[in-house]
């Protein structure tokens, strides 16, 4: 038994990744004999993973993972465009000139409905085009997404009518959704596991950053400038954050699974090594990612051109029909929970409860771009501390509750006009739903469907959650302005209920899937309860022992 040990403690020196101890014969009383400083037990996803981290997780703050982190950072500014678009749309709308200029109604009619609704069919249209992304790499769709957006802000911005004018909106909305949805498959796909749920859940609260750099800008122009200018400069600026993502893209290494994909293995191993490992080329998490991503691959079939036109690997299993039915849960839960009235009819709100001012309405506007980015980036980090499945749930529940508090204080307003004191909690609840949704929900939007799907179907499946995403969003933004403006709170009310169906839904149906590399989520979907083998956990024993230089170092024993 010593002997057993000694070489288990060999083999966690050496790093590799067979340092698990196996056999239920081993007492604590023969670890203590063996040398070992302590034992400890712990509970975990998956032991595999555990086991390869335990000895030498490799540094956050390596110099590979500051290397991963500055990558990501420039990915993250294709989150902006959707944010700003929103947002620049919801603060424009409010604009006396902009309104005048293309003679459009002061309520938002369906006239204005369809200026915003338009991004919608863009988004569905390049949903369309998403196979790109598995035919010649996450880099090109990127590329070719920023600039067509560069295209569309040109066209959008120098339209002297509607028709123009909704033409580039739809060039915007087309070619951002190429770039928006291979973005977050490539964060996917490069985030060690460890850190994915933070790294790549960042993505989407720069939707906030955008959303703030319009409202802002729309507020400023508003203020200091006058004529069409005031609208227009703010249409220019959207060009920016994807004219720096276009210039700087080929930078950037290509997602190692679609390279394992391609058969590239060894191009795939370097990216792993040099930014999960911190070039350690020995370290057991490189095997282990090499070993579940090329099995993983060989066991669904290496993307070929048959493989990147073929539908019918997004529903040909079981498993892949549970993973499909989560995507599209989850794209129409993220745009018809309420969220997209407050971001693109925000001043239409406060001006319902009685802000009337458009300086005071852009204001408002601008300021809740601002607490939704710091609530959905502080969150982006806890879904990997308290896992996917309670931060939803707990968002939704408290969702419900905002627009019940929303929909009584709008009622009591609207019957009592003088009431200030209702008002003022209509606009505040509206405030705090949107800071309930940012925190569990912007961050995992794009995420949680790209780990739910498998490495052949991830893309086709980012494809269906824009597609389902730009559904759902047509609807809520064509038809908002017309329920708001007929039956008022009653529009709240109804997403009270909806909310709660949510609920129930996430507890009911969602895998967790924080804790694992995305090819573990294989055997999770495979369970006869996926929802319950998700949450199902591992009891392990760890064992800190030292090597014979002196350094203490763990290994778990199951």
């Amino acid at each position: 038994m010593e002997q057993d040990l000694k070489s288990s403690h060999v083999e966690a020196r050496s790093g590799n990744a067979a340092n698990v101890v196996h056999g239920g014969q081993v007492t604590d009383a023969d670890l203590l004999k063996a040398g070992v400083d302590e034992i400890r037990e712990d509970n975990v996803a998956n032991v595999d993973l555990a086991a390869v981290l335990g000895p030498n997780k490799p540094k956050a703050w390596g110099k590979g993972h500051r290397k991963l982190y500055a990558m990501c950072v420039l990915v993250y500014l294709c989150s902006t465009m959707n944010g700003y678009d929103g947002s620049l749309m919801g603060s424009i709308n409010s604009v006396p000139t902009y309104l005048e200029y293309f003679d459009l109604p002061q309520n938002g009619a369906a006239s204005t409905g369809i200026i915003f609704s338009i991004f919608q069919i863009g988004q569905m249209a390049g949903a369309l085009f998403i196979w790109l992304a598995d035919w010649r790499g996450r880099r090109l769709s990127i590329f070719i997404g920023t600039c067509g957006v560069v295209v569309g802000t040109i066209v959008t911005s120098t339209a002297k009518d509607i028709p123009t004018f909704v033409g580039g909106r739809f060039l915007l909305s087309f070619f951002a959704t190429l770039a928006a949805t291979a973005a977050p498959l490539y964060l996917i796909e490069i985030a060690p596991p460890l850190y994915r749920g933070t790294l790549a859940g960042s993505y989407n609260t720069l939707y906030y950053m955008g959303s703030i750099l319009a409202t802002f800008t729309v507020y400023g122009t508003n203020l200091h400038l006058k004529g069409d200018i005031v609208w227009r400069l703010p249409l220019w600026l959207q060009m920016v954050c994807p004219g720096i993502v276009a210039m700087f893209i080929w930078f950037l290494p290509e997602s190692p699974r679609w390279l394992i994909g391609k058969e590239r293995f060894d191009e795939a191993r370097a990216i792993i090594v040099e930014y999960h490992a911190n070039g350690d080329a020995t370290h057991p998490i490189v095997n282990l990612e090499m070993t579940e991503m090329a099995e993983s691959m060989q066991n669904a079939g290496m993307m070929t051109w048959k493989t990147t036109f073929d539908i019918r690997n997004l529903f040909n299993t079981r498993a892949r029909r549970y993973r499909l039915a989560l995507c599209i849960a989850f794209s129409w839960f993220g745009q018809f929970s309420g969220n997209n009235i407050a971001s693109y009819y925000l001043p239409l709100l406060v001006e319902s409860v009685g802000i009337t001012n458009t300086n005071t309405q852009l204001l408002l506007n601008a300021i809740y771009a601002l607490a939704g980015w710091i609530f959905a980036s502080s969150g982006a980090r806890f879904h990997d501390v308290f896992g996917r499945r309670k931060m939803l749930m707990g968002s939704t529940l408290g969702m419900a509750i905002c627009l019940s508090i929303v929909a009584g204080t709008a009622a009591g307003y609207v019957h009592n006009p003088d009431n200030k004191a209702m008002s003022a909690a209509s606009i505040a609840f509206i405030y705090i739903f949107g800071c309930v949704f940012a925190f569990a929900f912007t961050s995992m939007q794009p995420i949680y469907p790209g780990e739910v799907c498998d490495n052949i179907q991830r893309a086709k499946g980012m494809g269906v959650f824009q597609l389902t995403g730009g559904a759902a969003g047509f609807l809520n933004t064509f038809v908002a302005p017309i329920a708001l403006k007929n039956i008022g709170y009653w529009f709240y009310v109804f997403f009270v209920f909806w909310d709660l169906l949510e609920f129930a839904v996430i507890y009911l149906f969602f895998v967790e899937t924080k804790g694992r590399t995305l090819e573990e989520l294989q055997e999770v979907f495979e369970a006869p309860n996926p929802r319950k083998a998700s949450t199902a956990t591992t009891r392990i024993r760890r064992a800190r022992v030292q090597d014979e230089e002196g350094n203490e170092k763990d290994v778990v024993i199951r």
